[in-house]
């Protein structure tokens, strides 16, 4: 399984989950449109999961390719891939100011991937029942809009993922008035020093991880 960032909370990611000599399967998670500052990713999409919408996550037109589009909760099934939406909230004020979230967890290439979304407040205990076992965990550590580093480093020890892909913070180039990725890293002390903005991985490259925070850079 390939994971491509393209900054924000929007990730690519191409797998192959019936096997070997299969077709690819190109998984797009919260595309954002030109008005955050970065460029919009491109690409010829099979699956778009998206978390809210709001033009910083629901830019679907920006890809090619006639892609199933889920955007509610609920569980679905495309292309062999399992996939499970989760309504959350996008604040802590029970959804008033900026309304629901889905938290998206799938499984691929006998991997569980969930991407939080904007988040805005604690998992409560269903939720985080969703969440037992999960392989990789994509989560916003920004603030502001989202949970902060101080609630992100809460909800990982709660989850305990193998691995770790902070998301929606402060980048260069970014219009967003939420805060960069240190914060997080100075407080949960294990982020990665090399920032590939691809990465190839299987399952049995994680059995050996515990929480491991892998920060991703844009090309």
């Amino acid at each position: 399984m390939n994971i491509q960032y393209y900054g924000h909370s929007c990730f690519k990611i191409t797998t192959k989950p019936a096997g070997r000599g299969q077709e690819d399967v190109n998984i797009f998670l919260d595309p954002f449109n030109k008005e955050i500052g970065l460029r919009p990713p491109q690409g010829q999409a099979d699956l778009v999961l998206v978390s809210h919408d709001h033009f910083d996550h629901n830019n679907v037109e920006a890809l090619k390719g006639d892609p199933a589009v889920i955007n509610i909760p609920g569980e679905y099934s495309v292309k062999g891939i399992n996939i499970v939406g989760i309504d959350s909230l996008h604040d802590d004020k029970q959804g008033q100011v900026r309304g629901h979230n889905t938290i998206f967890i799938f499984e691929t290439e006998d991997m569980r991937i969930a991407h939080l979304g904007d988040l805005g407040t604690d998992l409560n205990e269903k939720q985080l029942e969703e969440l037992d076992g999960i392989d990789i965990l994509m989560i916003p550590v920004g603030g502001n809009y989202t949970i902060d580093y101080k609630k992100a480093i809460e909800t990982i020890k709660k989850v305990e993922p193998k691995m770790i892909i902070p998301m929606h913070y402060k980048m260069s180039g970014t219009t967003a008035d939420i805060d960069d990725e240190k914060k997080f890293c100075n407080e949960i002390g294990n982020c990665s020093k090399e920032k590939p903005s691809k990465i190839n991985i299987k399952k049995k490259d994680l059995e050996e991880k515990n929480m491991e925070v892998q920060l991703m850079s844009i090309d």
